[in-house]
């Protein structure tokens, strides 16, 4: 076993089961928030903390880890918090009024953030792909995949990619929603996300299949996304401008 596989602290969280069970709209979405740190130093980030934030942060504690800051994969509500069909979502607005620390995403996403979910520019760290947000030891990468919106982005750390609504088990996040680009979502799948293993493990950011992770290679051979060739098949399939 590696340094980093003993020193790495990596949990995956249901909405609706794990946290938040007690909220409709939380078990309807199944979103996953997941827990990212260093054992030996206690420090830990948050993935796309939504609902009920006091649950997460209460899971943090009891694992003995200080949340040191938040990686946000896109601006959506159930991701970072906002109103979404007429609920009022917590997120990222009230985990700053529990503990200070910084956000960190894509620098195209900043605004579409600050519009979102009220939290201003002062909070949040813009970040470009392929820079590394540290906790402890443990480095994350940040890989910029457009085309959900535009300042989607996944996370590479330790062989697993977090990936948001980039890319699920099955299918890939929406592409006609505002700020959505198929033609970008295209890229993103085939060659911003090339350079991931196969034997790399994929988390997405909802339970949108019957398991809760599998090898991106087996995601590249049984996922219809990867079905197309080119950039005409996709537009074929999916659409695009």
């Amino acid at each position: 076993m590696s340094d980093t596989d003993q020193r790495l602290y990596f949990r995956q969280l249901l909405s609706g089961r794990d946290f938040a069970r007690g909220d409709q709209m939380a078990r309807q979405m199944v979103n996953f928030v997941y827990l990212i740190g260093d054992r030996a130093t206690g420090e830990a980030l948050i993935v796309d903390p939504a609902y009920a934030v006091g649950d997460l942060l209460d899971i943090v504690e009891a694992d003995g880890m200080k949340l040191t800051g938040v990686l946000a994969t896109h601006y959506h509500p159930d991701h970072v918090g906002g109103e979404m069909a007429g609920w009022g979502l917590e997120g990222i607005s009230a985990l700053l009024e529990r503990v200070q620390v910084p956000i960190h995403l894509q620098k195209e996403e900043v605004p579409w953030v600050e519009r979102t979910t009220g939290v201003g520019a002062s909070h949040l760290v813009g970040h470009d792909s392929g820079d590394v947000v540290r906790v402890g030891s443990v480095g994350v990468e940040l890989i910029h995949t457009p085309g959900h919106t535009p300042g989607s982005q996944c996370f590479f750390v330790d062989g697993r990619l977090v990936a948001g609504d980039t890319l699920f088990l099955e299918g890939c996040g929406r592409t006609d929603l505002p700020g959505s680009d198929p033609l970008a979502m295209y890229d993103s799948i085939n060659n911003r996300l090339a350079r991931v293993p196969d034997d790399a493990v994929l988390f997405p950011g909802h339970l949108y299949s019957q398991d809760p992770s599998q090898s991106m290679g087996t995601t590249r051979k049984s996922n219809y996304v990867f079905r197309p060739r080119s950039v005409q098949e996709w537009v074929a399939m999916f659409g695009g401008a």
